[in-house]
């Protein structure tokens, strides 16, 4: 065991701090990390807070972040994929059974025993929970360990691992494909990469929002079209015409009016998740024989895959690059919608 530098929450109400955490040593079938890039998920705010508390309450001392991009410092002796010195990166998981029937068609993250890479029970007995990526250094099983493409620009790939990969795999499970009609409904941390990938895809890419002054970013991220959806005559002209829909809206809000710009047969995924319950008429659904759906984050090997796709595109986030030691002011600016369109920290300020 050693010991880490490290960003935690010690309650609910409390600011992160400087701290200092307990690492396991690796293993025979680990790698150790030097961790260069943290991203800041929206989760991270939520779980510091403790505002998923039914689902998922928060045990303290709490170290988020699991949009992880480092340098490998050392490896078991199982492990044969990975060198010192190679760049790599850890998502959402660091661990799961590796046995049980999700496990074994790629999906990990719906192992019933999947380990978060933060707020999970260590099972390595190490601390009571996982801590995760506001730290300098990780140590992670083989298996949940992904390569980074060498060209990607390592800040903007930390968000990949989860604002990526969220986004990513709704559109490789609902097989978004060149020449369909594709929209995207909030232009946010997801929402800018749901852009990105679909417009990568080859589709017809529309930006659905609320804010007319989005427009012209939209465009510049790859939108071929901008809807406002408080505009009653857009929304009319573009009824019944889409192929697929990500919706990306973390808050409740009116899903019929999205669902009625689906074509027949055709899907909404939701990977928002808000904090009280979406309100919904069936007849949304019934009418046009529609389908509405949700996703989560995608398995290692699709993970890996939404990397090399990045890889071959040159497709990061848009990221505005801080000190660990902003990372207070970051959640109140990501409260306010204040950044474009992710934060990415740099960890060479906690030396």
């Amino acid at each position: 065991m050693y010991q880490a530098k490290a960003f935690s929450a010690a309650s609910a109400s409390s600011a992160l701090a400087s701290d200092t955490i307990p690492r396991r040593d690796a293993t025979s079938r680990d790698v150790q990390i030097e961790i260069l890039f943290c991203g800041v998920c929206h989760s991270d705010l939520h779980q510091v807070r403790d505002e998923w508390k039914e689902a998922m309450p928060t045990v303290y001392p709490c170290v988020p972040g699991h949009e992880i991009v480092g340098k490998v410092t050392a490896v078991g002796s199982d492990v044969s994929k990975f060198k010192e010195g190679d760049i790599v990166a850890v998502g959402c998981l660091v661990d799961s059974d590796h046995d049980c029937p999700m496990c074994q068609k790629d999906l990990e993250m719906l192992c019933p025993n999947g380990v978060f890479t933060y707020n999970s029970p260590d099972k390595h007995g190490t601390a009571p929970v996982t801590y995760g990526g506001y730290s300098n250094s990780i140590v992670v099983d083989k298996d949940f360990v992904l390569s980074v493409p060498e060209n990607l620009d390592l800040a903007g790939a930390a968000p990949l691992l989860c604002a990526g990969i969220t986004t990513y795999s709704p559109m490789r499970q609902w097989n978004v494909e060149a020449g369909q009609k594709v929209g995207v409904v909030g232009l946010g941390g997801l929402g800018h990469m749901g852009v990105k990938f679909a417009h990568a895809m080859g589709a017809h890419t529309v930006m659905i929002t609320t804010s007319p002054e989005k427009a012209e970013d939209a465009e510049r991220l790859g939108a071929d079209e901008v809807i406002i959806s408080k505009d009653a005559n857009q929304m009319q002209k573009h009824a019944m015409s889409f192929d697929f829909i990500l919706n990306t809206v973390a808050a409740p809000h009116d899903l019929g009016m999205y669902l009625n710009l689906l074509g027949a047969d055709s899907t909404m995924v939701l990977v928002g998740a808000p904090d009280k319950p979406h309100d919904l008429n069936a007849f949304g659904l019934l009418f046009g024989r529609r389908r509405l759906a949700g996703s989560l984050i995608g398995g290692i090997a699709e993970t890996q895959e939404m990397l090399d796709f990045c890889g071959e595109h040159n497709i990061t986030a848009d990221v505005e690059t801080i000190a660990m030691q902003q990372v207070n002011e970051a959640y109140e600016r990501l409260l306010k919608s204040d950044v474009k369109y992710r934060f990415s920290i740099d960890m060479e300020s906690l030396k």
